[in-house]
């Protein structure tokens, strides 16, 4: 026999329930994020002038071997559109925070690499994006809803 719960006036079966609990992790994972990403915006705005996605382009293009990754990379590696890549990396490059360059094997492809300018702006930033990141956790914690997600990154971090 199903087990049924009855939610806002309609009856659920299991399946149902179970897609409720996925639905409401994901919120609550949405409103961790939300939480951080403010604080993050509002400190590096403040102290570099750079953006969430900004600082994590010069973040993932430090952390690659030469400093440069491919636009289509860049692209996933900030969640973003190719379009919308595009023009944040023209705004990077306007700003002399990174520039780009034609691939020596394929003439189409084009690398975007970070210059002494954005390595240097990304030097200062680090420690506010960390510093911030590291106190909206800590108010995370204090949020009995957000509480279990922040106590359960380091354990995913450790299985990648």
């Amino acid at each position: 026999m199903a087990s049924y719960a009855i939610f806002e006036g309609a009856t659920m079966g299991i399946k149902d329930d179970a897609v409720e609990v996925r639905a409401q992790g994901w919120r609550t994972l949405a409103a961790l994020h939300g939480l951080i990403e403010n604080e993050l915006e509002r400190s590096l705005q403040a102290e570099s002038k750079l953006s969430v996605v900004e600082y994590t382009v010069l973040d993932a293009l430090s952390r690659q071997d030469g400093w440069h990754m491919r636009m289509q990379q860049l692209a996933r590696a900030t969640a973003l559109s190719p379009s919308a890549t595009t023009r944040l990396v023209n705004r990077l490059e306007d700003r002399g925070l990174l520039t780009r360059i034609l691939c020596d094997d394929d003439r189409r492809g084009i690398y975007t690499e970070l210059t002494a300018s954005g390595s240097s702006l990304l030097a200062e930033a680090r420690p506010v994006h960390d510093a911030t990141l590291e106190r909206a956790l800590d108010a995370a914690l204090a949020i009995p809803e957000l509480a279990p997600l922040v106590d359960a990154l380091p354990r995913l971090h450790a299985r990648t």
